[in-house]
């Protein structure tokens, strides 16, 4: 189990991390299983695969945020604080949608 992330046990990647380096890294590492999510054999054109919609999703919300829709950050650090503020102001919306409509710049603008 990792000691920085406790609450992380299993991780979905595409074909692209199929390599077993990966996963007995991640496993001896810090105890995480790597899944790799693949398209069934006898899929033709698009389908939404199971579990990595999650992440393409999330990460489509959070590069509507105008600071992340580019890389303008220089340091990792900055740009994973964008990250968390951007997905912290979407749970704000969608938790109080009324406050997004009464903020003093919706009202000059309404």
């Amino acid at each position: 189990m990792s000691k920085r992330w406790p609450e992380l046990r299993k991780l979905w990647a595409d074909h692209g991390y199929s390599g077993a380096d990966l996963a007995v890294w991640l496993r001896d590492e810090y105890g995480i299983d790597l899944e790799i999510v693949e398209k069934p054999a006898d899929q033709v054109g698009f389908a939404v695969q199971p579990r990595r919609w999650v992440v393409e999703r999330s990460i489509a919300w959070i590069n509507r945020s105008r600071r992340l829709s580019k890389d303008y950050e220089q340091r990792a650090e900055s740009t994973e604080t964008w990250c968390y503020l951007s997905s912290i102001q979407l749970l704000l919306k969608r938790l109080c949608p009324r406050f997004d409509r009464e903020t003093p710049y919706a009202r000059k603008a309404a």
